[in-house]
């Protein structure tokens, strides 16, 4: 009676053996061990982590521990799986996270393999399988593997980490299902219209994303799936969506249609593929419209630190009006060169001599000299060269300026204590004056909208104020020379014909070249550029800045 039982469960389990997978050998495990683990549970207790066998397990070795493993865990008998490791401790406790953390309500696993020598963990042998866990919201699946190590008695071990539960899962991290937590899905950061993601403009991304990590979104609601939480609950990755939700929205000023205009402007074929940064404003408000660079330099619109070179002449321009009492035809003889601290300057090419030009005339064709004269004349007194850092600071706001979102900015600079010849080389833009797209943008936004309105980039961002608001006296009187330049003037090769539309070119040097500066405003926007290379302002930041102020 006996013999014919033994052959009777011989034969039964040659049929289930036949039919493969993990589903047959729990039903085996629990024939042949009497209990969840026993086998595994033996070895493991015997394996000696300090005294590692010289050669790995064979492929058969490693499978058979790894299925009593995975055995005990699909049955949640969590110590028992724990004591197939050489961790026991921590496996116990990361098996019992896993479980709580998923709401596992079943485990199953299945395609166990071993696949050779693991390229990871040294004298183990790799067995991979297949995941498949009913946890809260869903079912979720997912190829996993385990590394098996054997001890010199000849014991073998999983080899205990994180990435036996997922694939990758580092030690702090931990799995959760259900309800997506924060930072799993994102937060999308979008343009004025409430639905553009910033993040599709290749000028943008790095500040969408800095501002998807530091501005408070609104409104989204959470999907459901599971994600890679870090120890403080925060999300890192989703790895399964079961129903999706709604990313939370960090709306920007910025205007798409604009945004799109200026990404093609800064790669304008008349540039050559110099480098280039522009950045547009409402001069109603300081809110940036747009922002756009090109190059290997970084984002040079808002970073891009240089001497302004003759834009800068707005600035003096209104220091002589609001400090010396000048106005547009007050007296600014423009020579072929002027001496100022034992320095001389000269014009730029093409500028023509004019004795008995007035300012007006002199900031319309870009004369040096005369500003260096006037400059030097009306504005430093006893050595204080400090006129023009007053101008800018209290008229115009220079300062340390926070647009919003943790994005960051360049400051402009203009010392109140400059020496030498930089005491006149500050009026044209030079020496020690350096300043971004962003500032000279702003430079106009202020003479358009008679007013200074500190950048922004979120709608309701803390702005700062200017102490002394530009008067109507010299916005008016800055605004008349800004449109001359426009329609008969320097900038008039790429802006004449253009409706409404003020601005200021400027040519700096700079160590063996020179760079290029535009700026102007429209009855919508103020705007500059700057193109590091650039012949001249006109022919190098106009062709950025035209299409800014046309839309095209």
């Amino acid at each position: 009676m006996n013999r014919a039982v033994k052959i009777g469960l011989a034969g039964t389990c040659t049929a289930l053996l036949a039919l493969g997978g993990f589903g047959t050998y729990n039903i085996l495990h629990s024939l042949t061990s009497g209990s969840s683990g026993d086998a595994g549970s033996q070895g493991a207790r015997a394996f000696d982590p300090s005294a590692l066998s010289s050669t790995p397990p064979s492929d058969a070795e490693a499978v058979k521990l790894a299925r009593a493993f995975l055995d005990s865990w699909s049955r949640q008998h969590l110590d028992g799986a724990a004591s197939d490791t050489d961790l026991p401790g921590t496996a116990s406790q990361a098996l019992r996270d896993y479980a709580d953390g998923l709401h596992l309500k079943k485990l199953s696993f299945g395609h166990i393999v071993s696949v050779g020598a693991s390229s990871v963990t040294s004298g183990a042998t790799k067995v991979t399988f297949d995941v498949t866990a009913q946890v809260a919201g869903g079912t979720w699946s997912y190829p996993s593997a385990v590394a098996v190590l054997k001890s010199a008695n000849g014991q073998s071990a999983v080899h205990w980490n994180n990435s036996v539960l997922y694939p990758g899962l580092a030690d702090g991290q931990s799995l959760t299902a259900g309800k997506l937590p924060a930072g799993a899905g994102g937060t999308k950061v979008v343009a004025s219209d409430g639905k553009t993601d910033l993040s599709g403009f290749a000028s943008l991304r790095d500040i969408a994303a800095t501002i998807g990590e530091n501005a408070k979104p609104t409104g989204g609601s959470p999907g459901t799936g599971v994600a890679v939480v870090d120890g403080g609950g925060t999300g890192v990755e989703t790895l399964k969506v079961f129903t999706k939700g709604r990313p939370a929205v960090v709306r920007t000023t910025i205007d798409a249609g604009l945004q799109a205009v200026a990404e093609r402007a800064v790669k304008d074929a008349h540039l050559q593929q110099k480098p280039a940064g522009t950045v547009a404003l409402d001069w109603r408000n300081g809110h940036i419209l747009a922002i756009a660079h090109s190059g290997d330099d970084g984002d040079i619109a808002i970073n891009g630190i240089k001497s302004p070179g003759s834009t800068m002449k707005i600035i003096t321009s209104a220091a002589l009006f609001d400090k010396a009492g000048l106005t547009p035809s007050s007296p600014a003889p423009c020579q072929d060169s002027q001496m100022a601290n034992s320095q001389l300057f000269h014009n730029d090419s093409g500028v023509r001599a004019n004795p008995g030009s007035s300012l007006a005339q002199a900031f319309t064709v870009s004369c040096n000299t005369s500003f260096i004269k006037d400059g030097y004349r009306y504005l430093v007194h006893d050595g204080d060269a400090s006129a023009l850092n007053d101008e800018a600071v209290n008229v115009f706001g220079m300062g340390s300026w926070s647009i919003g979102g943790g994005v960051a900015t360049t400051d402009p600079s203009i010392p109140a204590d400059v020496q030498g010849g930089d005491q006149a080389a500050q009026f044209i833009g030079q020496g020690k004056v350096t300043a971004t797209p962003l500032f000279m943008a702003s430079v106009a936004a202020t003479v358009r909208g008679a007013g200074f309105h500190q950048p922004i980039i979120l709608p309701g961002q803390h702005q700062q104020t200017a102490s002394r608001p530009i008067s109507a006296r010299t916005a008016g009187y800055l605004q008349s020379m800004m449109r001359n330049v426009a329609t008969s003037g320097t900038a008039a090769p790429r802006l004449g014909g253009l409706v409404g539309v003020g601005a200021k070119t400027g040519t700096a040097e700079e160590a063996d070249h020179t760079n290029g500066w535009l700026t102007a405003y429209n009855s919508r926007i103020s705007v500059a550029a700057l193109v590091e290379g650039g012949s001249s302002g006109v022919d190098s930041a106009g062709y950025v800045v035209r299409r800014l102020l046309t839309g095209s």
